[in-house]
């Protein structure tokens, strides 16, 4: 006889011993009020290049659309906060993007916690998603209880802060929903808006992410990075973490026990100067397992004349 309590129980103590922080569950539905919040911040051209944004608007609404028949969505974090520090002379690149692209990873991980459902409980219908697919994952992991959406957009916990990634698993499994999240541990502090070098967060939960240095260092593929933004770059070559950093929830994130999420050692050592002198050959042997050749070389050539420049 299926058990959905005893289903649940399970999946969850599966996902830990996968290594995923934490894990909740949110019974499938269309999401009405993240649809009308994202035709409006489409509407205002927040997502600038970002023209797959625009796509598939009512697969990243309903699960149900992405898969058929789904009953329940899995929401998983995972950790990535590194115990290791960049060089003072490193150009800055984004914690996430220290170690093996993420994607990698995590899909491995979801494979198996696929498999092993599928072993234990039974077949089922299910399709596991990491940020490269039309779903909105925080507010699927604030109806799963994980936690709340901040002043910079990011999702916080109050166990770790928020430096970890967040992936979804999209299943025909009935299973026992977590309370949704209802709190706001934000309050007046506005630390990651004061900080934002490129005055991105325009407001409270809305991000210009046309504005956004990571966006203009990694989406954005035109030559050159718009004259009044690159000014602002604040030393930053992949991503940022300004918002991030400054965020005093970040106080309680802990280093990973991720071995794929060891820095390559060039992102914490290496020069600007070295940067700069490395031949596209070298950049793909070295990254090519690496969050950093989403960018290419150069488009990583392009943001350190940019920093260069405005040093």
């Amino acid at each position: 006889m299926y058990n959905a309590g005893k289903n649940t129980q399970l999946i969850k103590a599966e996902a830990q011993r996968l290594g995923f922080m934490s894990c909740g569950v949110a019974e499938a539905v269309q999401l009405q009020d993240d649809a009308r919040r994202l035709e409006q911040w489409l509407g205002k051209g927040f997502h600038g290049t970002m023209q797959y944004m625009e796509r598939h608007f009512d697969l990243r609404t309903d699960p149900r659309k992405l898969v058929p028949g789904a009953r329940s969505v899995v929401t998983l974090l995972l950790n990535y906060s590194p115990a290791a520090e960049q060089l003072p002379q490193a150009p800055k690149v984004a914690k996430y993007a220290w170690g093996t692209d993420y994607h990698y990873v995590i899909r491995e991980k979801l494979n198996e916690l696929l498999a092993y459902i599928n072993a234990h409980i039974g077949a089922v219908n299910g399709r596991g998603f990491v940020d490269s697919a039309p779903v909105l994952e925080r507010s699927w992991a604030v109806r799963s209880g994980l936690g709340w959406v901040g002043k910079n957009g990011n999702l916080l916990t109050r166990h770790s802060g928020s430096f970890f990634f967040i992936a979804t698993l999209i299943t025909d499994l009935d299973l026992v929903a977590d309370a949704p999240f209802s709190t706001d541990h934000c309050g007046t502090c506005t630390r990651c808006m004061d900080a934002c070098p490129t005055e991105a967060i325009v407001s409270p939960m809305l991000v210009d992410g046309s504005k956004c240095i990571s966006y203009l260092t990694i989406e954005l593929k035109d030559a050159l990075i718009p004259g009044d933004l690159q000014t602002k770059m604040d030393g930053w070559m992949f991503g940022c973490d300004v918002c991030q950093d400054v965020c005093p929830w970040n106080r309680f994130s802990r280093p990973n026990s991720e071995p794929a999420f060891t820095p390559i050692p060039q992102v914490l050592d290496l020069s600007l100067r070295e940067w700069e002198a490395m031949s596209e050959e070298a950049f793909n042997k070295i990254f090519k397992s690496s969050p950093l050749k989403r960018s290419k070389w150069k488009g990583i050539q392009r943001n350190i004349g940019a920093i260069k420049d405005n040093g």
